[in-house]
């Protein structure tokens, strides 16, 4: 492909050990319940535990039936009921219906809960007030990480945005500072640690602490340096249109665990395949990170070598057509399969992207990255909205306009406001209310353009005397201040410069050319820099909470050497697959590596579907 790999690229850590941790620890908790038993499993659950223990690893451990917790009464006729769920109150609340419901029969059954990652205080306090803490007993399944790539983890926690930046409920930031300190049990110590944002410090500070109660061993690191970066520091990425082709098979087809499922259009069948993607399909491991204009073309030529490769029978004699049934027809057999499907897919995305008038809208989102031409970017806006294309995109194009242009004029925000809700419905006003909240869709006040913010933060910058610049600082904490970024970091290539997507020269192809993520860049400039010096002025616009300390040094060695280009970098809140593809080039450009761990996978659905409230 496109992208040439440097030779001295380290090797990754062997992420495999986490997951025989979870399934050992699953087993044992299954196997402190005795005998045959039900097992109840939360649907957000499903496909972690699969990829972690599969049905007949369950069986083994005298699971007999396997339930989705449905929140109805249970036909199970089994005397022990085993429920693994997350420590949601209406969960547990429905586990009591269901006990209190086998009490007024008179039945008698053993019931457990496994509350995973964590249980926490509320739930026990629900069991209580339900009069039946005393007829079950409760557990922790400690999951925190799930590897679904030999480079990307994810704690599969969706709900961490929403609860985390929306609601301010901070209950899932010792997760994530216990799924740090497992890493650093099993693959530190960390030389490093940087991080911007507040969830990032104190996910880091929750670490700390599990860190100085634990004990010390010393062992062979294996990463070497560790980003923490917070969702809300960059919108603007997750908002933009994925044109990479993992992140488009994820935007059409819905990327679950690493896992998707390709319908009737993409399998040319009346029947729907499930797929594994990761590296393991090299098919895909070759085009996942590259643009999807590129795609198409790797595709045709990989068909022709797989054609060469089939002719080489003719003409064989007995000996070598054995050698060729038993060496190589089994994996050409494979990799046509692959490609097949991969083809597949590349068709129907083809025919959405054109259907949706996908190029007008791409055009759309490069003039708002660049500033250029705002009238008629709002009027595609409204077109789209009063057509109603669709109601996440019409959201989407609406918080890019007012992240890029630091909030929507007074009138523009009531226009645009009135004819959304006017096309979608009056009861999403609590949705502009979550926006606004987040500053992801905001009316600037008055007399509040981007030169008086500009000033007002330079002001803010040189007047250190007050001794009140964190308070200051807050009261700006829901302005984006993209346009002065992306000035300072350079963020939006020259329009005039050809750029050519074949060969990139920078993480800005993951976007055509025309943008250069944010939180991308910030870790870039970052590990440049060793730390934040010098990139003062834009740490103050992203609001501040960076930092940057030195952990364990370890022995000097060539191992140590090779860990300390190892990166992990930790997304709290999400992020996209166009970011993974932008830190892969970034280090491949370095000689480096990059794993990715991250509350969940995302995307502008799942980021917005997240904060849409209705009134109903």
């Amino acid at each position: 492909m496109a992208h040439s790999a440097r030779t001295d690229c380290p090797e990754l850590p062997d992420f495999f050990l986490l997951k025989r941790l979870a399934r050992d620890q699953l087993i044992y908790l299954l196997e402190q319940l005795p005998g045959k038993k039900d097992l109840f499993i939360e649907a957000d659950l499903m496909s972690p535990l699969d990829r972690i223990a599969n049905v007949s690893t369950l069986k083994q451990h005298e699971v007999d039936k396997l339930y989705k917790v449905e929140y109805k009464p249970i036909v199970s006729t089994s005397d022990q009921l085993c429920f693994l769920i997350r420590p949601r109150i209406p969960t547990v609340k429905w586990i009591c219906d269901v006990a209190n419901a086998d009490k007024a029969a008179g039945r008698f059954r053993r019931y457990k809960i496994i509350f995973t990652p964590q249980k926490f205080y509320a739930c026990d306090a629900v069991l209580e007030e339900q009069g039946i803490i005393g007829d079950v007993t409760t557990d922790e399944w400690s999951f925190y990480l799930l590897p679904l790539d030999d480079d990307i983890i994810s704690l599969e926690l969706p709900e961490f945005f929403r609860d985390n930046f929306l609601a301010g409920d901070q209950r899932w930031v010792r997760t994530a500072g216990s799924a740090l300190h497992l890493l650093h049990s099993l693959y530190g110590p960390f030389s490093k640690v940087y991080g911007i944002g507040r969830c990032s410090k104190m996910a880091y500070e929750s670490w700390r602490e599990q860190v100085e109660e634990g004990e010390q061993k010393a062992r062979q690191a294996e990463i070497g340096k560790v980003f923490l970066i917070d969702r809300d520091v960059d919108f603007v990425t997750p908002l933009c249109s994925q044109v990479v082709y993992e992140g488009l098979v994820d935007d059409i087809f819905k990327i679950k665990c690493a896992c998707v499922e390709f319908g009737p259009d993409v399998t040319s069948s009346d029947k729907s395949i499930k797929v594994m993607l990761n590296s393991q399909d090299r098919v895909f491991n070759e085009i996942r990170n590259e643009h999807f204009s590129n795609v198409f073309g790797f595709l045709s030529q990989k068909a022709r070598n797989l054609q060469t490769s089939y002719d080489k029978r003719r003409g064989m004699d007995i000996k070598q057509m054995k050698t060729f049934v038993s060496e190589e027809l089994k994996g050409l057999k494979q990799e046509h399969r692959l490609l097949s499907l991969h083809i597949g897919a590349c068709e129907s995305i083809m025919k959405k992207k054109t259907k949706q008038d996908f190029q007008e809208l791409l055009k759309t989102e490069h003039s708002l990255l660049e500033g250029f031409e705002i009238r008629e970017s709002i009027s595609y806006i409204e077109e789209h909205i009063n057509r109603q294309v669709s109601m996440i995109e019409s959201l989407r194009l609406l918080c890019l306009l007012s992240i890029t242009e630091n909030g929507l004029l007074p009138k523009d925000y009531r226009s645009l406001k009135a004819q959304y809700l006017q096309s979608y419905g009056v009861d999403h006003l609590l949705t502009f209310a979550n926006l606004r909240q987040l500053g992801l869709l905001v009316e600037q006040q008055p007399g509040e353009t981007l030169t008086v913010m500009e000033s007002t933060v330079g002001k803010l910058v040189n007047d250190r005397t007050a001794g009140k610049l964190s308070d200051a600082f807050s009261s700006l904490a829901k302005k984006s201040n993209f346009r002065a970024l992306s000035r300072k970091l350079n963020l939006v290539p020259k329009s005039d410069e050809e750029y050519d997507l074949r060969v990139p020269r920078d993480m800005a192809y993951i976007f055509s050319g025309a943008y250069v993520p944010l939180s991308c860049k910030l870790i870039e400039q970052v590990l440049e820099r060793d730390g934040w010096t010098g990139l003062e002025e834009v740490t103050r616009l992203l609001n501040g909470h960076e930092f940057a300390v030195t952990g364990s040094t370890g022995a000097d060695s060539k191992a140590k050497n090779d860990a300390q280009r190892i990166i992990l970098v930790m997304f709290l809140g999400g992020c996209t697959f166009s970011e993974i593809s932008a830190l892969r080039f970034l280090g491949r450009e370095r000689g480096c590596k990059f794993i990715v761990v991250t509350t969940a996978i995302t995307n502008s659905s799942r980021l917005l579907e997240a904060l849409l409230d209705n009134l109903v």
